[in-house]
């Protein structure tokens, strides 16, 4: 891994500042509402489920991932008012986090969909359902994470790019982007999605059989939380169209100049779309944060009257 620490002065259009706060704001927001979330796991019993543990790593991937885009967009942030080109360490090490966290992120939906097909699927494998297993599940996928992570830093996959003043892989044709894109993304979205129809299959055909309604009642609950899931990813991937067409476009040398810097807005803007929209699989945090807040509104009522 190299990094040249020499500056060369730059341009820089009058679009850039504004940008480079408007990501740096949706991270902090980002970072502010995962903070929260977790707090709330943490401190409330309910939410001490196997379910949960699933939610609970969506929410913290995803808070690294505020983490080190908060860190990025002050490098850019920083390069852009000075002015200058300047690479370091740092920048290196954050692009290469972005990805190997982005697997995990990814992953994590998977490893949800997976678990609400089981406990309906295979209500009797309880070892399936474990909270050891799944566990060792979350460890497997931040093991991988960290490889990924390792192995870009040590291939040098991860370059500076003076026009977007970042840190990643630049696109093109090749073995690698391709990689990136089934590795990360095609492969845990496709599975999702084959889980979502076959429990769709799975509870109709339920439907049709004399099944007691308890466990019709509870087959039916899960789908509809897988069904969320796919919604969460779906908007994730909507959000992350403009850089897949980047990615299209490089293949034949046509992607516009500032190409990562028009696709990360998107990418930023959904993390706190994300940290919303992930409480919509999260029964007992929603369930808290309604009972806390009918509370003050209950109590500041009376006082206002």
């Amino acid at each position: 891994m190299a990094a040249d620490n020499d500056t060369f002065a730059i341009s820089t259009a009058s679009w850039f500042i504004p940008i480079d706060v408007l990501k740096i704001s949706c991270a902090v927001t980002a970072i502010i509402l995962a903070l929260f979330c977790l707090s709330i796991i943490v401190y409330e019993r309910t939410c001490h489920t196997v379910p949960m543990i699933l939610v609970t790593n969506s929410y913290l991937s995803q808070f690294i991932y505020a983490i080190d885009v908060l860190v990025i967009s002050i490098f850019t942030l920083e390069n852009d008012l000075k002015e200058r080109q300047l690479n370091n360490h740092l920048c290196i090490f954050s692009g290469s986090l972005s990805y190997s966290i982005t697997m995990i992120q990814m992953y994590s939906y998977l490893l949800q969909a997976v678990y609400r097909y089981l406990v309906i699927v295979y209500p009797s494998r309880l070892m399936w359902q474990s909270s050891r297993l799944q566990a060792s599940f979350i460890g497997l996928t931040w093991c991988c994470g960290f490889v990924y992570f390792i192995l870009l830093i040590v291939t040098d996959q991860i370059k500076y790019l003076p026009d977007d003043q970042i840190c990643q892989m630049p696109l093109r044709l090749s073995f690698l982007t391709i990689f990136n894109a089934l590795y990360i993304y095609i492969f845990p979205l496709s599975v999702i999605m084959i889980i979502y129809l076959k429990m769709i299959l799975y509870v109709k055909e339920m439907g049709k059989r004399i099944t007691p309604a308890n466990i019709l009642s509870r087959a039916q609950r899960e789908l509809r939380m897988i069904h969320r899931i796919v919604s969460i990813v779906l908007f994730l991937v909507i959000l992350g169209l403009p850089y897949v067409l980047f990615i299209l476009m490089s293949f034949f040398n046509s992607a516009p100049k500032y190409h990562f810097r028009i696709a990360y807005i998107f990418i930023i803007v959904s993390l706190v779309f994300m940290m919303i929209a992930l409480c919509q699989v999260a029964e007992p945090l929603k369930t808290f944060i309604k009972k806390v807040y009918r509370r003050r509104v209950a109590h500041i009522g009376p006082t206002i009257t």
